[in-house]
């Protein structure tokens, strides 16, 4: 019943919602992967101009191998921009670089919900790791209520994290398009393809947000109500 019951499908609608997300988000970014700026700039020269626009210059900006797999590390203030965008100079990139360094600019500022993340990062990694070994560790007992119990509420806590990372990710974008506006670095119509990029961005967030409601609301169906102590 674990495995194959009526409520997979819960599992399953997520995963269609993740995989659509990821689907359009690739198809987005190579479109307008091939759209050169008007400036020239790449991925990297923009980062460098929105930081130091920002008065900071404390964050280094480094290449890393891989597609989208452009992310800013809060604890050794390193922006770090993939093959596709460090050294692009497409409209593209540049957005994709200047959401990230929204990101450094978050962490400058003390942006709240960014905080808020960070600090749940390890006990999110553990209890998503932990949750069903302590589900299943439940049922091996004799269906122990208060293992289960331990187990959704580990589980919650990677769903929390999922939903904490959205706001931050939105204000990301939201930053990334005003300040591509203000500085002119990119035109007006060039700034309406990057919106279709980080837009398109946001929606893998929103898919995986939604997949891990969805899955642990199968957990509560399924084992919420058991009391076998």
């Amino acid at each position: 019943m674990f495995f194959y019951d009526a409520t997979y499908i819960l599992v399953l609608i997520g995963a269609l919602l993740s995989m659509w997300a990821s689907a359009r988000v690739n198809s987005t970014y190579k479109k307008y992967a091939q759209v050169r700026s008007a400036s020239g700039l790449t991925g990297a020269e923009a980062a460098r101009r929105i930081l130091n626009g920002a008065g900071i210059y404390d964050v280094r900006i480094e290449h890393i191998s891989g597609n989208l797999t452009d992310h800013y590390d809060p604890r050794g203030k390193v922006l770090r921009l993939s093959d596709t965008v460090y050294g692009s100079p497409s409209v593209a990139a540049i957005g994709v670089a200047a959401h990230e360094c929204g990101h450094a600019i978050q962490h400058d500022q003390g942006y709240a919900p960014l905080q808020i993340r960070s600090a749940i990062v390890p006990v999110a990694n553990i209890g998503t790791k932990a949750a069903f070994p302590i589900i299943l560790l439940g049922l091996f007992f004799g269906s122990s209520y208060t293992l289960i119990q331990v187990g959704l509420l580990c589980f919650a806590c990677g769903t929390l994290f999922q939903l904490i990372t959205l706001p931050v990710e939105f204000n990301a974008s939201a930053r990334a398009v005003d300040i591509l506006g203000n500085t002119h670095m990119l035109s007006d119509t060039e700034l309406g393809s990057t919106k279709k990029v980080l837009s398109a961005a946001a929606m893998t967030y929103v898919a995986a947000a939604a997949a891990s409601i969805l899955s642990l609301l199968r957990l509560v169906l399924l084992f919420g109500g058991r009391r076998r102590d």
